[in-house]
């Protein structure tokens, strides 16, 4: 992997929406603050694209076994999903619609599926499980959390968006819009208050600006923690959020950055707007204070319009930077769940190196043109941020190997060959041992005084019915062979074993083997101890 190498997930869709395969690398141009890049990494990905997985070998143990017992290849888990319900900023109405849906989308899980439930207030988690009864309690128990935000009939009256426009732009509008609330409902439009209704209305920006820029920060981690969790599950992936969208003014690194922490996870991310299909009423909330005068009312109007399309931006931005959809304008949250939930046919991850890359934190505005074919859309994420220093070798060299113990996919750079045994010693307790066979003849040796020098990183892990990381063995094999012992372990190869204590029942098996040179295999295997 390269220190600055930048990944690009690429949907393409035709008139009808439909995601469109058989395009090549010829076919993109990409732009990086509008220089081309030279493309150096290219992958057509999607359950249009995937081949079917070859089962791994299961074997049963050479040692004694309790008479009975035998080895069987329980259902792999291949699909997991992480629904994030944004009970913090989705009102009581949008929050039961979507959570009905929900329910009903969840009966619709695969056997191979597995789901997760997290909330942006964090209450009511549920982890990864194909137990529809307990998804069915998790998604019972939603309802809004007020976490930090002002409620009730505020004078002034200023939202979120205007407290931005006021403190952070110094928006004369919009604080001569507050004002004029304040003078208002304060001092009954005495025009002698007018200094002391500024001073409020900058407060009340100031307040406004401080509780909801929590809830936004609060809403942000949430997600990154949705990341980490889902790129600990082995298989494929995706985020699905049901929100109204928030505001992330001030956060644009962070927003950013989950776009590229999903992009190295190989996570896709789809989002559903939680209010469905609406309209801002001109006559404006009935719940809150009317305005005090016909301008002030088209003007808080027409803010709110303008902050909806703003908190819809997040929502929109981190389903096209990670190849996933936005369902939004629609009251079929049904038709939408099954939508987002599906991922797209085909899609196109390009990797590109930054020509004299500046390490100083700067934003890269992104662009990925197809070049030829008339009449496509093209959805890819907006851009990057420069990193601040060069990553250190080894450590990219370990993210590569907790990258691949944490996919599914099957690589194949070294011929390796899995086989699992147990054995049984009681009833309750049994022994997982996973066998690796390396084929040497396709290692690189390099010279070192006189010897033939190579390592090797063998990584097993362990995980439950459900994909869930139970544990990990990491072996490191230090070769340093005279030309008579290479010649021997050419011949015969090379055979390591490790094992785990486990309790009788399912389990997925990774394997993850990498040599010095960066070459690396990876192999599924899944065996269940009755």
């Amino acid at each position: 992997m390269k220190v600055n190498l930048v990944l690009v997930r690429v949907v393409v869709r035709d008139g009808k929406g439909n995601a469109v395969g058989g395009l090549h690398q010829e076919d993109f141009q990409l732009l990086d603050n509008g220089k081309p890049q030279s493309i150096r990494q290219f992958a057509v990905e999607g359950s249009g694209s995937q081949k079917q997985e070859a089962s791994t070998v299961v074997t049963k143990a050479n040692e004694p076994a309790v008479e009975g017992a035998s080895a069987t290849a329980p259902i792999i888990p291949t699909h997991f999903v992480l629904y994030v319900f944004d009970d913090v900023h989705t009102d009581f109405g949008d929050l039961v619609r979507v959570r009905d849906a929900a329910m009903r989308h969840m009966d619709t899980l695969q056997p191979t599926d597995r789901a997760a439930i997290f909330t942006t207030s964090g209450r009511g988690n549920l982890d990864f499980t194909d137990d529809r009864a307990e998804l069915h309690k998790a998604l019972a128990r939603l309802q809004p959390s007020v976490i930090s935000r002002t409620t009730g009939d505020q004078c002034p009256d200023v939202s979120y968006y205007m407290a931005d426009l006021i403190q952070n732009r110094q928006d004369a509008d919009a604080l001569s819009v507050a004002t004029s609330d304040a003078l208002a409902c304060q001092f009954n439009n005495d025009p002698r208050y007018l200094a002391q209704a500024t001073a409020i209305a900058q407060g009340a920006a100031s307040r406004i600006l401080v509780e909801n820029e929590h809830e936004s920060r609060l809403a942000l981690s949430v997600l990154q923690d949705a990341l980490r969790r889902i790129a600990a599950m082995p298989g494929q992936r995706t985020v699905i959020i049901a929100s109204p969208g928030f505001l992330t003014t001030g956060f644009e690194d962070v927003h950013i950055g989950l776009i590229d922490q999903a992009l190295r996870s190989q996570v896709v991310i789809s989002t559903l707007n939680a209010r469905g299909l609406y309209t801002v009423d001109p006559i404006g909330d009935v719940s809150k204070r009317t305005p005090p005068n016909q301008m002030i009312a088209i003007n808080k109007t027409q803010y709110e319009v303008a902050s909806n399309n703003a908190q819809e931006y997040v929502l929109r931005d981190l389903a096209d930077g990670t190849g996933g959809t936005y369902y939004h304008n629609s009251n079929d949250l049904d038709a939408g769940f099954q939508r987002i939930a599906t991922v797209p046919e085909f899609y196109y991850v390009l990797g590109f190196s930054p020509q004299n890359l500046k390490l100083d934190g700067r934003f890269h505005g992104i662009k990925v043109v197809v070049k030829n074919p008339p009449k496509l859309s093209v959805q890819a994420r907006k851009g990057y941020y420069a990193p601040k220093h060069v990553a250190d070798p080894s450590d990219e060299a370990k993210q590569e190997i907790e990258e691949a113990l944490f996919s599914q996919e099957e690589l194949h750079d070294l011929p390796v060959d899995l086989h699992t045994q147990f054995f049984k010693a009681t009833d309750t307790d049994a022994q997982l041992a996973i066998l690796v066979h390396i084929d040497a003849r396709h290692l690189h040796f390099n010279r070192d005084q006189g010897r033939n020098a190579n390592q090797l990183t063998i990584v097993s892990g362990l995980f439950d019915r459900n994909g869930r990381f139970i544990s990990a063995t990491e072996k490191v094999l230090d070769m340093h062979l005279r030309d008579e012992t290479l010649a021997n372990k050419l011949d015969r190869g090379l055979t390591l074993k490790s094992s785990f204590d486990v309790k009788p029942g399912a389990y997925v098996v990774r394997l993850v083997v990498r040599d010095a040179g960066g070459q690396i295999s990876a192999a599924n295997g899944a065996i269940e101890i009755p």
